[in-house]
C-alpha cells in the first residue's frame, strides 16, 4: 500500500462575531472543526486537541554587582484560566484496522467536530502588552506512526464583559485644584482648575464630554489640555512593572494672564482600545483621564479622573437619565445655584369659584337651547384653563329632587308616573 501525505491540517470555529473573529465569554460553548486533507491513505494513531487560556508575564532586569560584573534577573509569572483536552481519533475509536490499533484516512478532506465550555468564572480578557499577555487558543496534533506529529494552532478571543450601566460606573467624576507659581521671592497669583465628566464608564468609540473651568491669575501664558492614558501593570515575584501609553488627547486655547476659559462639554473620542482588566492577579489594564494646565517653565497643574472601559454600552434609558442628572449637576457645578422658577399653583390663578359656576350654567343653557355649537366653543376654551374642582366629600351641586308624596322624597328617576 502506497502511503499518502497530510496536505493540510486546519482549525475552524463555528461562531464568529461581526468582525469575522471567534469571540466568547465565560461559560460560552466553543465549537468548531478540525479539517484534515490527505493525498493518499494515511494511518493515524490519534488526533488530539488541547484548549488553553493563560495569562503570562515576563521581563528581564540587569543589575551591576561590582566594577566588572553584572547579573540578569528574570521575572516570570503565569496564571492558567483554561485547560481542556480531547481525543478526536484514537485507539478507542478505531474501526478500520483494529488489529493494528490505527485509523486509516482515505484521500480527501476529513472533518472532526469538537466542542467545550469555557469555565463559569471571571476570565481575563484577551490582551497583548509589552511585558505580558492573556491568550486563549485551540491546538490540534495529528500523530502518525514513525513520523513527527502535524500540528495546527488557532487563537480565539475572550471578553470578560464589563457593564457600564452600573451605579458605580454611571456616577460623575469631578475634581478641583489650585496652584501658585513662585520664583525666588516673587510669587504670582494662583492658577485654578476644575473639571468634571458625566460618568466613569465608557466603551470604545464613545466621546467623553469634558466640563472644565480654568482661571489664570499668574504672570504666564498657560494652555489647558486633556489626555486619556492607558496604564499597564505587570506583577511577578512580588514586583510590579508599569507602562503608561497615551491613547487620545486634545488641546484648548492659550490663556493669558488674568483670563479664564470654560469647556462646555468638550469632546474627547475614545479610539478602539482593550477593555479594562481589573480582576487578573498578574496583569492590570486601567485608564485615567488627565485634565491639566500646561505651564511653561513649571510643573503642570493636573487632575486625574479614573475611567473604566467596558464592553456593554450605555442603554438608551440610562443615557437619558445620565444626561438629565448630568445637566442638573452641571448647572450647580458651574455656579448656577438658583433653581429654575417653579410653575404657578392653581391657587394663584385669578379665577373665582363664582366665575366657574357661571361658566357651567352658561354651558347648560346653550346645551338645552340647541344654539349654534360654535358659540359653545367660547365656554369650552375658557373652561380649558380653569383649575380642577375643589375636592369635597359633599357634592357641591346635588341633583334636584321632587316630592312623590306627603312623606316620600325620591329621586326623579324613581318617582312613579301618575
Amino acid at each position: 500500500m502506497v502511503l499518502g501525505k497530510v496536505r493540510a491540517l486546519a482549525i475552524y470555529f463555528d461562531t464568529l462575531n461581526e468582525h469575522n473573529l471567534p469571540a466568547y465569554s465565560g461559560g460560552d460553548l466553543v465549537s468548531g472543526r478540525v479539517v484534515v486533507e490527505v493525498t493518499g491513505d494515511v494511518r493515524v494513531k490519534s488526533l488530539d486537541i488541547t484548549a488553553r487560556g493563560v495569562a503570562k508575564v515576563r521581563w528581564t532586569e540587569s543589575r551591576n554587582a561590582g566594577a566588572n560584573t553584572a547579573y540578569t534577573q528574570n521575572y516570570t509569572e503565569e496564571v492558567e484560566y483554561l485547560h481542556h483536552c480531547d481525543t478526536l481519533i484514537g485507539e478507542d475509536r478505531d474501526a478500520d484496522c483494529p488489529e493494528e490499533g490505527l485509523t486509516v484516512l482515505h484521500p480527501g478532506l476529513h472533518e472532526f467536530a469538537f466542542s467545550f465550555n469555557l469555565p463559569q468564572m471571571a476570565l481575563a480578557t484577551s490582551f497583548e502588552g509589552k511585558h505580558g499577555s492573556v491568550k486563549y487558543w485551540v491546538k490540534a496534533e495529528l500523530h502518525r506512526p514513525w513520523l513527527l506529529p502535524v500540528k495546527a494552532k488557532k487563537e480565539f478571543i475572550v471578553f470578560e464583559h464589563i457593564d457600564i450601566n452600573t451605579p458605580l460606573l454611571l456616577a460623575p467624576q469631578a475634581g478641583t485644584k489650585e496652584k501658585t507659581l513662585c520664583c525666588w521671592f516673587c510669587a504670582s497669583g494662583p492658577i485654578s482648575l476644575s473639571a468634571k465628566i458625566e460618568r466613569k464608564g465608557y466603551t470604545p468609540g464613545e466621546s467623553i464630554q469634558i466640563f472644565a473651568e480654568v482661571e489664570n491669575c499668574s504672570s504666564r501664558v498657560v494652555v489647558p489640555k486633556a489626555a486619556l492614558y492607558q496604564t499597564q501593570t505587570f506583577y511577578a515575584k512580588g514586583k510590579g512593572k508599569e507602562i503608561q501609553q497615551l491613547v487620545s488627547n486634545l488641546r484648548g486655547d492659550p490663556l493669558p494672564q488674568g483670563k479664564s476659559q470654560s469647556w462646555e462639554g468638550k469632546m474627547l473620542k475614545i479610539p478602539p482600545v482593550s477593555p479594562s482588566i481589573l480582576d487578573c492577579p498578574i496583569i492590570k489594564v486601567e485608564y485615567v483621564l488627565m485634565v491639566y494646565v500646561d505651564i511653561p517653565g513649571g510643573l503642570n497643574l493636573s487632575l486625574s479622573l479614573p475611567l473604566v472601559i467596558g464592553t456593554i454600552p450605555l442603554y438608551a434609558s440610562a443615557s437619558r437619565t445620565s444626561s438629565i442628572s448630568s445637566n442638573c449637576s452641571t448647572m450647580s457645578w458651574l455656579g448656577l445655584s438658583d433653581p429654575p422658577e417653579a410653575p404657578p399653583s392653581y391657587s394663584d390663578l385669578a379665577i373665582s369659584e363664582s366665575h366657574r359656576r357661571d361658566c357651567l350654567r352658561g354651558c347648560d343653557r346653550h346645551d338645552s337651547g340647541g344654539e349654534d355649537p360654535a358659540s359653545v366653543l367660547t365656554y369650552i376654551t375658557e373652561f380649558r384653563y380653569l383649575p380642577p374642582p375643589l375636592y369635597s366629600e359633599v357634592d357641591p351641586y346635588p341633583a334636584p329632587v321632587e316630592e312623590c308624596g306627603s312623606s316620600d322624597v325620591r329621586r326623579p328617576d324613581t318617582c312613579p308616573s301618575r
